[in-house]
């Protein structure tokens, strides 16, 4: 593995990871939108990741057998609807978005856990930042002891 691959780790660490930040701020801005524009409320977005260029299982062990694999770093797969977490509903018949009965769905974003997952990106983005800033040290101390 040379210093320039740990460089493209870190680098899509972090790219990844801004995006998720970007998702997660996403949601908490449309916690209360009843209603986006083909009429229905927000629906929360979640980030999938998947490691770069990923293989058949076979050719990735065989990989790792003879170049010592040490992985490609992380692309974002999809932005997902979260279709498991149910919508919230309330009663509140004045709302100009409620139902028949009085009911308004609002999306189904829980500002809590967007807060622990936002922490959790921000945290992430850090420890790629920190391998980064290593990694580059390293390599500024190779070239210090070659011009020795």
């Amino acid at each position: 593995m040379s210093i320039f691959d740990s460089f493209n780790i870190n680098s899509s660490g972090m790219t990844a990871q801004r995006f998720r930040m970007d998702i997660i701020s996403e949601n908490i801005a449309n916690a209360n939108t009843t209603r986006t524009a083909d009429g229905s409320p927000y629906v929360r977005k979640v980030v999938r990741f998947e490691e770069k260029g990923s293989q058949t299982p076979f050719s990735r062990i065989l990989n790792e057998r003879l170049d010592h694999y040490s992985g490609r770093g992380v692309k974002v797969t999809t932005v997902q609807d979260d279709t498991w977490t149910q919508m919230n509903v309330v009663y509140d018949p004045s709302h100009p978005d409620s139902d028949e009965n009085g009911y308004v769905t609002y999306p189904n974003v829980n500002t809590v856990t967007e807060m622990t997952n936002l922490i959790d990106a921000s945290r992430s983005y850090e420890a790629n930042a920190t391998a980064f800033t290593a990694s580059k040290t390293m390599a500024m101390k190779g070239l210090e002891l070659g011009q020795s």
